[in-house]
């Protein structure tokens, strides 16, 4: 039984550092929201994302979840019309970040959610092994 409660600890803490750099990618993604590029041609910050992968814990025989990579994404920038702006081109168009405020806030609360949902799996097997201790005095 004390294996099974180990092992739900270090699902439920993968899951939880998985949550946690994707929280930090989407703050990265929300703070360059309206960051323009300050060169003629130049480019705008870029959004990423994470991808996750299975990964398996060898000395638990588990699988858990781990960060695959930070990627960018490969979606069309935005244009905005500025023709004072240095990095404007000749109709006066500045390229800005492919970033919605509104999609990464959404993604914000559902890792959010997971991250929680983590977190209360670790109480709950944290409480599971104070019982059986106390039950085994």
């Amino acid at each position: 039984m004390a294996d099974e409660l180990i092992s739900s600890l270090r699902i439920s803490a993968a899951g939880m550092r998985a949550q946690g750099t994707r929280l930090r990618v989407i703050s990265e993604n929300i703070a360059n929201a309206n960051s323009l590029p300050t060169d003629p041609g130049g480019q705008p910050y870029q959004r990423k994302l994470v991808s996750f992968k299975n990964q398996l814990d060898r000395e638990l025989g588990i699988d858990t979840v781990r960060v695959r990579k930070v990627i960018s994404d490969r979606s069309e920038f935005a244009r905005r019309f500025d023709p004072s702006h240095p990095s404007a081109d000749a109709d006066g168009y500045v390229l800005a970040p492919n970033v919605n405020v509104l999609i990464e806030m959404m993604d914000m609360r559902e890792a959010q959610r997971s991250y929680e949902a983590n977190m209360a799996a670790m109480r709950s097997s944290r409480s599971m092994m104070q019982s059986t201790i106390r039950l085994l005095r």
